[in-house]
């Protein structure tokens, strides 16, 4: 008999140290094959009543079952080494535990850089003037957007029915997806209840289609600038981000010569946000079909985050990806929060569209097994579902996209006779975005420094456009009161104003024409 798996390892000790058994070890160790134990130092443990014992001068050999229950050790077929199991009984002392807990590799990979740079802004504002904060993509905020009284309707009637107090399904309840396909379905983009996955809010949406479609090591396509969730959630489960741009100059299309270049064999799919946050950008059907052309010459499926459609302004049309495509698969993802503005309602969906069945069952499949992580969304906001987008009057969706557009307005032609600023118009959702020519501002360091400042000397807070990756940009949500709007803009007016300083070269070239 051989003994095997006691925890010690082979080295190149000439004469080794060697573990005697006591019989409470005896069948576990039958037949288990040849180990030589040769630590200088072993410890002891009790496992139940198995005691493990030093023994030191013992020659190298098999270690062989005895009659009395002991063991030894045989040396070249001839005299045997006895080991008793009473033998050598010198314990030594258990190594007392000790505590040492730490973080998973994955909450060490989770950034969120809108997060990093905010809370590293050690600023205070201005005391004597009233904070206006143009940074958070909440429309509730301000209590000047509320959502529909039908909506808030739906909500209670769903609570006293008292029907929807349980656990649902993990994908949602089946009433409820087939509202969701019935509402978005097209001939173009045919949808049914088996293709809805219902989803704690689109970010959760957005988390489980990345899941579902890349594996560590892989890569995905991000626009830059781009919501920042993207590749926060995509390093934590240890994908890579490839950022491709968008042209600030063709009202931030995107640069499809660069997003192909960037497509290799471990791209699992790439991103297209429309209308954008944080651009405010609508893109044309003619924009959409050519992103879909790359798409399907390289056979990579679109993940198409729409939390933001239909929310485009007069004289655009919102086209959704899925309604062009004939052969690329495309996972849509959508919710409540912004349209019907209610974000805190944390009610997300994914559309599985794949009219060539690119994704056969196996995606759909996927979907469904990482949707059980969590068992699904609020169970009232899905009992309420079905009456929410039905019952919802366009007079309300209408409302909410004329005075998005109004604010919108106010801020661009505001700003875009202020001096160092270059605003892009926007042409649907909740933002816009301003370049700043930083070399007219040479006091400041970045866009990071730039609204820090705005912050401390005017009371207005913007998001820096870092945040989204693309640094000298800053970023305004318009879903404020109008008349906090103007005067955000006239406090960043007076601000640029204050701090501009004409270009060395300008100046140069002016004194030459007055000569």
């Amino acid at each position: 008999m051989y003994a095997e798996g006691c925890g010690a390892q082979p080295s190149d000790s000439t004469n080794g140290w060697w573990l005697g058994i006591n019989s409470h070890f005896g069948d576990k160790f039958k037949g288990t094959g040849k180990a030589v134990f040769s630590h200088s130092v072993v410890l002891f443990l009790k496992v139940f009543t198995a005691e493990v014992y030093v023994c030191s001068s013992i020659p190298k050999g098999p270690i062989i079952k005895m009659e009395n229950e002991s063991y030894g050790i045989q040396v070249n077929g001839n005299s045997v080494h006895h080991v008793n199991g009473s033998l050598y009984q010198a314990k030594m002392k258990s190594r007392k535990p000790k505590w040492n807990i730490k973080a998973s590799e994955m909450s060490r990979k989770t950034f969120n850089p809108i997060r990093a740079i905010v809370d590293s802004m050690n600023v205070e504002p201005n005391p004597r003037k009233n904070m206006i904060a143009l940074s958070i993509g909440d429309p509730t905020i301000f209590g000047n957007l509320p959502t529909d009284d039908n909506v808030l309707q739906a909500m209670k009637e769903a609570i006293d029915s008292k029907k929807f107090n349980g656990y649902a399904p993990a994908i949602g309840y089946q009433k409820s997806r087939e509202a969701v396909s019935n509402f978005y379905s097209c001939p173009e983009a045919p949808l049914d209840a088996k293709d809805v996955i219902l989803t704690s809010g689109c970010s959760q949406a957005i988390e489980l289609a990345i899941a579902v479609l890349c594996n560590p090591g892989q890569n995905i396509l991000v626009p830059r600038p781009g919501f920042s969730l993207y590749k926060t959630l995509a390093v934590s489960m240890g994908i890579d981000v490839k950022l491709y741009n968008l042209l600030p100059e063709k009202s931030w299309e995107i640069d499809l010569k660069h997003l192909e270049s960037l497509i290799d064999d471990k791209t699992g799919c790439v991103i297209v946000n429309n209308p954008s946050n944080p651009c405010g950008s609508v893109f044309s059907k003619s924009h959409l079909q050519k992103i879909i052309t790359v798409a399907s010459r390289n056979c990579i499926p679109i993940l198409a985050d729409e939390i933001y459609a239909e929310m485009v302004f007069s004289g655009c049309k919102y086209t959704s990806v899925a309604s062009l495509s004939a052969d690329v698969p495309i996972l849509s993802c959508g919710g409540l929060a912004k349209r019907w503005l209610v974000p805190g309602w944390r009610m997300g969906w994914i559309l599985i569209h794949d009219r060539k069945n690119v994704f056969g069952n196996e995606i759909k499949e996927g979907l469904v097994r990482l949707s059980q992580r969590i068992l699904g969304p609020c169970t009232i906001v899905q009992g309420a579902l079905e009456t929410i987008i039905n019952k919802t009057p366009q007079e309300f969706y209408d409302n909410t996209i004329s005075f998005l557009k109004s604010n919108s307005d106010i801020c661009y032609s505001a700003l875009s006779t202020v001096a160092g600023l270059r605003p892009i118009k926007p042409s649907g959702a909740m933002y816009l975005m301003v370049g700043i020519n930083m070399e007219h501002f040479p006091e400041f360091e970045s866009d990071v420094d730039f609204t820090e400042k705005l912050i401390a000397e005017q009371s207005v807070f913007c998001l820096p456009a870092t945040c989204f990756e693309y640094p000298n940009f800053f970023r305004i949500v318009v879903t404020v009161p109008e008349d906090m709007m103007l005067e955000a803009c006239t406090r960043i007016r007076e601000f640029c104003e204050q701090h501009y300083r004409q270009h060395a070269d300008s100046i140069i070239q002016d004194v030459e024409c007055d000569k």
